[in-house]
């Protein structure tokens, strides 16, 4: 799961919501997207399975080292190419949908000279 779009996106969740929340669960990960709760606890255990997070008994998610530098990775991405599509005039709720599009499948030679710019 951990190459894919979907897994990327709830990695990402998982690092901006710990930025704002003591503890974060499957709840609200499920309310960041408006998911259900069984949706996104099917996706915490494949990306518990691939060692990309901790799940502990109180049903507290973090991050793996590796979970970690994925979602760092996309939400670096996710700020550069939403600041640079607002920059050329895409209005901002225009470029956050096409920045998480576009996070995923951007090649590295042109994220690099995006970041350039």
């Amino acid at each position: 799961m951990s190459n894919t779009a979907s897994a990327q996106d709830y990695l990402e969740s998982i690092l901006v919501l710990a930025a704002s929340k003591p503890a974060v669960r499957s709840k609200d990960i499920a309310e960041y997207f408006g998911f259900s709760k069984p949706s996104v606890s099917v996706a915490m255990k494949k990306l518990k399975e691939d060692g990309q997070i901790i799940v502990d008994t109180s049903g507290y998610i973090t991050l793996t080292a590796e979970g970690k530098k994925i979602a760092d990775a996309v939400y670096n991405r996710h700020k550069v190419l939403l600041s640079w599509l607002k920059s050329i005039g895409v209005p901002e709720d225009i470029a956050e949908k096409d920045a998480c599009i576009m996070e995923h499948i951007i090649s590295e030679e042109t994220f690099e000279a995006i970041k350039r710019l």
